[in-house]
């Protein structure tokens, strides 16, 4: 059994991770990018920045050779940004969105904390058009923070942004996570952010109204389509968080990726409470992500887990056959195969001596399974008649021709039964009765 048992493990991680094999978002970063200090609490020019409030970037992790098109909110999928605080945004010169931002402008005070939503780019298109990379993999290092920084309203000796606390890794004045890329895209395109009155973006991206949650039905942002900064390692930002909360989002997007020769667009939904046919669930779009068993060997094991937590994985999968009219029941099996279950007459082309070699007289078994089943076809019902007793645990159920069980009777303990079959469907349909670890099976035709 131990063949048979690794392939049916094998099978139950191909079920279990089947929704990965064609997915191409593979995870999703959230960059600790930037904590406030004294120094930056000191500038009032663009309202005021909270010591200790902490700025994160969110990064989308895409295999190779795709792009994301759009970032929404629908119907069955809100678009979800909360924090358990207000975040900040700059009232003078933040951008709802990176990519209005002329690289000039981070220079000034706080501006480069900011809260903002982009698909990868972070500056105005122009000859140096700039996109979001971690900041490890920053190759043109900074002109963000410190003495690139104009020092704010006070104006602080060598500039602002300059904490080089360790929660942040690297200070942003030795790299600002933004790099260069010639592939720019185009047709950009919003809808649910401004107020159609006002035209004024009342999210948690605009800087009139200080929010701390964004929750949308109908919101989009989209262009024409960005993949990573470095081709191996395709990053794709999708936004800049400021706050002195905890976040927590929940991300649908549309992304491009390659299908043999061709390319085409696919949607990925953090929530798979209501699943289209043109959509993807992605555990890693939702953050804080959900961690439990992932290994298949385990009965735990789930696909909607977006990170391995071993401590979730408890009970390790016995195959077997569960069917307790079978002849090869196994009682400590937790994992039913029931192409593994044998009764008399029928074994699934398994040697049933091999099988069950405890099991009795069975030419007993077949003489009390014998019965009749008529009229044959029949109109109205049908009429079971044993030609010997009717011994205990004896029962029937009957399917269609689609193997959908349409009647059964749990316990039969007459010799002569008669069941009702005038509102099935015309066609054939299959009786089984099962007694003493076995079942024989008839056909009848209902007209």
């Amino acid at each position: 059994m131990d063949a048979m048992k690794i392939m049916f493990s094998s099978l139950l991680f191909f079920v279990i991770c089947q929704h990965m094999l064609y997915a191409q978002i593979e995870n999703v970063i959230v960059e600790n990018y930037y904590i406030s200090d004294s120094a930056d609490a000191t500038n009032t020019i663009g309202g005021p920045l909270a010591i200790g409030s902490k700025t994160y970037r969110i990064f989308v992790v895409l295999k190779p050779g795709s792009k994301i098109k759009k970032i929404y909110g629908d119907a069955n999928h809100a678009l979800k940004i909360l924090s358990t605080a207000p975040f900040f945004n700059h009232t003078e010169d933040g951008q709802s969105f990176a990519k209005d931002f002329s690289k000039s402008r981070y220079y000034n005070n706080t501006v480069g904390l900011d809260s903002w939503i982009t698909i990868g780019q972070t500056t105005k298109s122009s000859s140096k058009t700039y996109f979001g990379v971690l900041k490890e993999w920053d190759r043109d290092h900074s002109f963000i923070g410190g003495f690139n920084n104009d020092g704010g309203s006070a104006s602080v000796q060598n500039g602002l942004l300059k904490n080089t606390s360790n929660a942040i890794g690297i200070p942003l004045f030795v790299s600002d996570g933004m790099d260069t890329m010639s592939n720019v895209p185009t047709s950009w395109a919003n809808y649910g952010f401004e107020d159609i009155s006002t035209g004024e973006d009342t999210t948690i991206f605009g800087s009139n109204i200080s929010r701390s949650f964004l929750i949308s039905n109908n919101i989009g942002l989209q262009n024409s389509g960005v993949a990573g900064v470095l081709p191996n390692n395709n990053h794709v930002l999708i936004a800049q968080l400021t706050t002195l909360g905890d976040i927590s989002f929940e991300l649908n997007l549309e992304v491009e990726q390659i299908d043999g020769a061709n390319k085409k667009v696919v949607k990925y939904v953090a929530n798979n409470q209501v699943l289209l046919t043109d959509e993807i669930f992605s555990p890693f779009l939702k953050y804080p992500q959900v961690c439990g068993c992932k290994d298949p060997n385990y009965l735990e094991a789930q696909s909607n887990y977006a990170c391995e937590s071993k401590d979730s994985c408890k009970t390790l999968i016995v195959f077997g056959c569960m069917d307790t009219i079978a002849c090869n029941y196994n009682s400590k099996a937790n994992f039913n195969i029931s192409t593994l279950c044998c009764y008399v007459g029928y074994c699934n082309d398994l040697d049933l001596k091999v099988v069950c070699p405890d099991l009795k007289i069975r030419d007993q078994s077949y003489e009390i399974l014998q019965y009749e089943v008529f009229p044959n076809p029949a109109q109205d019902q049908i009429e079971i008649q044993f030609v010997s007793a009717v011994h205990d645990q004896t029962f029937f159920e009957i399917y269609d021709s689609y193997g959908r069980i349409v009647n059964k009777k749990n316990k039969i303990v007459a010799s002569r039964n008669v069941i009702d079959v005038k509102n099935f469907e015309n066609g054939l349909y299959f009786i089984r009765i099962f007694s003493n670890g076995g079942y024989v099976e008839k056909k009848f035709v209902k007209i």
